[in-house]
């Protein structure tokens, strides 16, 4: 059975929203004020985690996003994402932007979310990671269908801007699993449903 993983760049107080700065809004670009030790860090922690994924699932406009940037790259890293298969929710869109380089094409989950991603689960063993993908993320949030937390916490407060639990119309029990630094000055946190306290 797989499972869902969210892995998200937040700030200190939880926002996700334009990230690199190119969404226009007035407080984006966050993630590149890291140093040259925390992006080293980051990226080798980013490249396990893609190594240890069996397929990502995007919304529509994080596949087109990460297709623009990453299908023209080479290295481990881009091999091995641009290599896995890709599930994207969408009610629009026929096929991924974000190609598999083995041949396999991707797959758009055109129907409910939750009967959808509980099917995929069903479908595929391992971890089901999804990127960026907010909408997404509070949809699989608010059903229950999120098995693990993955958060790069980065060191900045914004004061504004789209949040990961922005909505959510119950109080979520979360577990401390893991908990370390990246490089000098990011925190890496990992959280799964408290099975315990509900």
């Amino acid at each position: 059975m797989g499972r869902i993983v969210i892995s998200e760049n937040v700030t200190l107080d939880g926002v996700v929203e334009d990230p690199t700065g190119e969404e226009g809004f007035s407080r984006g670009g966050w993630f590149l004020r890291m140093s040259d030790k925390d992006r080293a860090a980051w990226a080798e922690m980013e490249l396990a985690e893609a190594r240890a994924t069996e397929a990502l699932l995007l919304g529509r406009r994080s596949d087109e996003w990460f297709a623009a940037r990453w299908l023209s790259r080479s290295g481990a890293w881009a091999d091995r994402l641009n290599s896995l298969p890709k599930y994207v929710v969408s009610a629009t869109v026929q096929e991924p932007e974000w190609s598999s380089a083995t041949g396999f094409r991707g797959k758009v989950l055109p129907g409910d979310v939750v009967e959808e991603v509980s099917a995929l689960k069903e479908e595929l063993d391992g971890d089901i990671v999804v990127y960026a993908s907010i909408r997404l993320a509070h949809a699989l949030l608010e059903h229950d269908l999120v098995d693990e937390l993955r958060l790069t916490v980065f060191p900045v407060v914004l004061g504004a801007g789209r949040r990961l639990f922005d909505r959510t119309s119950t109080s979520r029990p979360l577990r401390l699993v893991t908990t370390r630094t990246v490089g000098d000055g990011l925190a890496f946190l990992t959280y799964r449903p408290d099975e315990d306290s509900i």
